[in-house]
């Protein structure tokens, strides 16, 4: 059986994260992006507040160090390669850091100013995110196409069948909320989001960002990388700073890219991070495949004896 390793993006940070691993090499990678940084990221995982790792500036940074951090744990135990790589959001940067695209330090100050950006393009009250179950994804697609109101309304993440993350205005989501339970979707729920997350209104801070991405070091990645545009690996370049500059005002695309893991004859998920929000999504996607969390031990020994059979 093969496995693909997956990262996740922000909503899965937590303080204490990854503390049910007790290996060294997770407190080691949290004071490396410490000294990177210039900041205790170390601390503010561990320590907090919430409020603090909540900032997407200092979330994003959390995220992509707790992910490398199991990584470099996983990568101990010798096992084979993963088929391979794909993160959901903020996660596409963990994955290519941990296939050698990125290297760690430039990598966790890209996420730092992506956070910055992010917050920067739309003043807080002015723009969300409202999750929507129970419709297929035509149908969302259809209905954000009629709204004529101020703003913008577009489908940001396709998650799972039957769950579509929308991004906009305020005004825009407050219509979406209003008009949903009449259109058949069974939940429309706004997210504690105040950044409009891979939608058209962070298309300025998406440029901002690919001046930074030119002056960074981009490697072809030794890994295979499912990017959230289209669910494609890319091995040039310019390709891959292209492929995150797009990503930050297009939609994520995870069902999409599950698929095509499956379609290679993938058969085993890691959630490779804090959290378990992949794992779930995944069993949506492909029912049948092994889906494990590695955020502590128990699920960690899980996925390695798995490998091993």
């Amino acid at each position: 059986m093969t496995y693909a390793m997956l990262f996740p993006g922000q909503g899965s940070q937590a303080v204490g994260m990854l503390s049910g691993h007790s290996d060294a090499l997770i407190g080691q990678t949290f004071e490396e992006a410490s000294t990177a940084l210039g900041w205790d990221l170390a601390a503010l995982v561990r320590e907090g507040p919430a409020e603090s790792l909540n900032q997407t500036a200092r979330t994003q940074p959390a995220l992509l160090a707790a992910g490398i951090a199991v990584w470099r744990l996983w990568q101990a135990q010798g096992l084979p390669a993963p088929a391979a790589l794909a993160g959901h959001s903020l996660g596409e940067y963990t994955a290519l850091v941990a296939a050698g695209s990125l290297d760690f330090a430039d990598a966790l100050k890209l996420v730092e100013l992506r956070g910055q950006l992010m917050q920067a393009a739309v003043p807080e009250g002015v723009g969300g995110m409202s999750a929507v179950v129970g419709l297929e994804d035509e149908a969302i697609e259809a209905f954000c196409r009629e709204y004529s109101g101020p703003g913008v309304l577009e489908p940001a993440n396709y998650n799972a069948p039957g769950q579509v993350v929308v991004a906009g205005n305020i005004p825009a989501l407050e219509w979406l909320e209003a008009q949903g339970k009449a259109r058949g979707a069974r939940m429309i729920k706004r997210l504690p989001m105040s950044v409009p997350s891979h939608s058209a209104l962070l298309r300025e801070a998406a440029d901002k960002l690919f001046e930074r991405l030119g002056s960074l070091s981009v490697r072809a990645p030794a890994l295979p990388v499912l990017h959230n545009l289209d669910g494609a690996t890319r091995q040039e370049p310019e390709a891959i700073r292209l492929a995150l500059r797009d990503q930050l005002y297009r939609p994520v695309r995870w069902t999409a890219t599950i698929k095509k893991l499956e379609e290679q004859g993938v058969t085993q998920l890691f959630e490779c991070g804090p959290g378990k929000v992949l794992v779930g999504l995944n069993k949506r996607i492909v029912k049948d495949a092994l889906s494990f969390a590695l955020e502590d031990a128990e699920g960690f020994a899980k996925a390695v004896a798995a490998v091993k059979a």
